[in-house]
């Protein structure tokens, strides 16, 4: 199975209510089951994207903003996530960004200019792909990342609006 980039909106009070089931669990099982509409699998896209940035050194907070966006700020206070039942254990446990970081990344995100940033991607769909960090990608990327791109500066806008937190990890 290969890893993808996961992402959820919660409540501060969904991240409570986990974390009390966990300290009750016999095995630390948060009961982690977030809403399915306030989930999003970003597959590969946004490594790929920072990879591109990071290639063509692509200045700006475009690089900071995006790993942020997918790895959550240190110390979130969430190590009861770090359970089989949340995430496979094949990569870092789930890390977290607050309500107010949340709305910092929502408001840098819908700064950057996606067709901006992709405007040094090669026409050639193997020298694009490669670009990207791909083998074997079908197909010109640029619709793969513009909308991957457009789906997390929705998902954060969202949750910006609602004042939830984010929860990211791999699985």
């Amino acid at each position: 199975m290969a890893l993808t980039q996961q992402l959820a909106r919660v409540a501060p009070q969904y991240l409570v209510q986990c974390r009390a089931a966990a300290a009750v669990s016999s095995d630390g099982d948060p009961n982690w089951n977030p809403p399915a509409e306030d989930t999003v699998d970003l597959d590969w896209a946004i490594w790929a994207l920072i990879w591109f940035c990071q290639r063509m050194r692509i200045e700006g907070p475009c690089v900071q903003v995006l790993k942020r966006s997918i790895s959550g700020d240190p110390g979130g206070d969430v190590e009861f996530l770090d359970h089989p039942g949340v995430y496979d254990g094949f990569d870092s446990p789930p890390a977290v960004l607050a309500p107010a970081a949340v709305a910092e990344v929502a408001l840098e995100l819908a700064a950057l200019d996606v067709g901006e940033i992709l405007s040094c991607l090669p026409p050639d769909p193997l020298a694009a792909a490669e670009a990207c960090g791909f083998q074997g990608f079908n197909g010109h990327p640029r619709e793969y990342l513009v909308e991957h791109f457009e789906l997390l500066q929705s998902f954060y806008l969202i949750a910006g609006r609602r004042g939830l937190a984010v929860v990211a990890w791999t699985d």
